[in-house]
């Protein structure tokens, strides 16, 4: 990867460490990403020092506001090609990570990447995040969602916070509009248990790529109708 020295300096300048053997498994990642990507749709981005910026180096971006112990069990909820879940296990071996995705083939992949990274303490789960938030054996069991799917932050918290014990935390990366959707979801937030702990501007260093990291505190549990069947809540989001 012509563009290690790219990751490690980009990771260095926000704060994170990267070793020789992270950044040769961002190698493989990336390797794997391009050739599993002419078979299935995991990215449009696929030029290599996007993926270096956008992918893997916008994921680790979040590292520096969340004052992880390492220790932590998360979960990355719609992790489509392993974004951010698989970066952040990277840069952080001691996470215990469950990445889940309702499609059985990203799971493949994604399992794939886990084999060829000898990545441990890693849970693949093919199952919509609207059922398995009802699942007695996810629900309220980890202390960090992260995710970057694009739903809005409503629906984004119906989907993500069942999964986070109370006192732990939602991490989502969003985009410029992320502040209009924080103040639609003030409703959701209450009715899901959730308050808004800050939101961090964060830039990419070395691009002009800047997203809005949105992190709410899990401070109630959330009442058992949520989440709602699959179509209500993008049909019908909370207010």
């Amino acid at each position: 990867m012509e563009h290690k020295s790219l990751l490690m300096d980009c990771a260095k300048e926000m704060g994170v460490e990267l070793t020789e053997e992270m950044l040769s498994q961002f190698e493989t990642y990336f390797s794997l990403l391009i050739e599993w990507n002419e078979k299935m749709n995991l990215t449009a981005i696929t030029e290599e020092r996007e993926v270096v910026l956008k992918h893997f180096a916008d994921c680790i971006s979040v590292l520096p506001h969340l004052a992880l112990t390492g220790k932590e069990k998360i979960i990355d909820v719609g992790t489509g090609a392993g974004f951010p879940g698989i970066p952040l296990k990277i840069a952080c071996p001691s996470l215990e990570v469950t990445l889940l995705d309702s499609l059985q083939k990203r799971i493949g992949f994604l399992e794939e990447v886990g084999r060829q990274l000898n990545l441990e303490g890693v849970t693949y789960l093919h199952s919509r995040a609207e059922d398995g938030g009802q699942n007695p054996e996810l629900r309220e069991q980890f202390d960090l969602c992260v995710s970057r799917a694009v739903a809005n932050l409503s629906v984004l918290s119906e989907y993500c916070l069942p999964f986070v014990k109370t006192g732990g935390r939602l991490a989502a990366l969003k985009g410029p509009d992320a502040l209009r959707e924080l103040e639609e979801a003030q409703g959701a937030l209450k009715k899901l248990g959730g308050t808004l702990e800050k939101v961090v501007d964060v830039e990419i260093p070395f691009t002009d790529l800047r997203h809005k990291l949105v992190i709410i505190r899990k401070t109630e549990k959330t009442p058992a109708q949520y989440p709602r069947k699959a179509g209500k809540i993008q049909k019908n989001p909370l207010r």
